[in-house]
């Protein structure tokens, strides 16, 4: 089963030429490497800051643009996983793994399947 792992809280993560940059980017790749070793890694990116997102809403027919992210709160989204788990108890297992869960925190839910639903790459 898909699950998406959403990576909160994690903007204030070293920048390249900072100290402790290479330490993190050395974890972040040991896990991905580990995910891939399990042969569950499907995907997983970093998210550019909130300073930079653009929210799209649609009213009475008339898209409506705002700077900045969908909800005011102290928690932003910075990144994903997208991992193919046999179960919840590995997903939660590889969460609590994920070096961003020291800084910040892993939502970890399951990705559903909706009969009819096409979003296959074409």
């Amino acid at each position: 089963m898909h699950y998406m792992f959403l990576i909160y809280n994690c903007e204030d993560r070293p920048k390249p030429g900072d100290a402790a940059f290479d330490d993190i980017l050395a974890r972040v790749n040991a896990f991905a490497d580990e995910c891939r070793r399990r042969g569950v890694f499907v995907a997983g990116d970093p998210l550019k800051p909130v300073s930079t997102a653009t929210t799209v809403r649609v009213r009475e027919g008339k898209p409506m643009l705002t700077d900045g992210p969908f909800a005011e709160t102290h928690e932003h989204l910075g990144g994903y996983y997208l991992l193919n788990c046999r179960d919840l108890d590995e997903a939660l297992e590889l969460a609590a793994m994920c070096p961003q869960a020291h800084v910040g925190s892993i939502e970890v839910r399951p990705v559903d399947h909706i009969p009819g639903l096409n979003h296959g790459v074409a």
